[in-house]
């Protein structure tokens, strides 16, 4: 684990710990998630799907858990959530049909993100953790709880086609999607 300089102090880097390296070019497990819109999602079925993967987002009064920025890629929930909304026209424009957040939280604790970060697309609960072993994703636990470390999958037609991750500056994620999309179309 390293450190960076990140606004006002120091946090964990993520360091790349090979966790995910089959995951290209795998076949996406038909899996009913449920989303913050009501409906309940496949990703094993439709067009290209971008799928941000993220820890956890801090409740609307704040309160982060104690050493929260120690953990390697735990900080910066809201602001890749908000960097995907900011972009979603964009991710549309370079082909994305479906874009998805994934977490372990709750669903009645998504939509309330969902709503307060007026977010275009659904967020995805898997709760259950039962995308996240079939797929055997990166997970780390802390306050009890089974979290997902940060990575986005972009899936073709249910086929994993490109995985990020570790992602350290989730702001900047949207941007290495759309560059990678972008490429892809020429």
């Amino acid at each position: 684990m390293t450190e960076q300089e990140f606004g006002s102090g120091h946090l964990a880097v993520q360091e790349d710990d090979w966790k995910t390296g089959y995951l290209s070019g795998l076949q996406i497990p038909s899996i009913g998630l449920a989303a913050t819109d009501g409906s309940t999602v496949d990703l094993a079925e439709g067009s290209l799907t971008v799928v941000y993967a993220y820890p956890r987002t801090s409740p609307a009064i704040g309160g982060a858990l104690e050493g929260w920025d120690t953990i390697p890629g735990a900080r910066g929930c809201t602001p890749q959530s908000c960097a995907f909304r900011d972009h979603f026209a964009e991710l549309k424009g370079v082909g994305v049909e479906r874009l998805f957040g994934l977490s372990t939280q709750a669903t009645d604790y998504q939509k309330e993100v969902a709503e307060r970060l007026h977010l275009p697309f659904p967020l995805l609960s898997d709760s259950l953790l039962d995308l996240s072993r079939a797929l055997e994703l990166p997970l780390f636990e802390v306050g009890g709880m089974t979290l997902i470390k940060r990575l986005t999958l972009i899936i073709d037609n249910g086929r994993v086609e490109h995985v990020y991750y570790p992602v350290f500056q989730p702001e900047r994620n949207t941007s290495d999607v759309m560059a990678w999309l972008s490429s892809r179309n020429t």
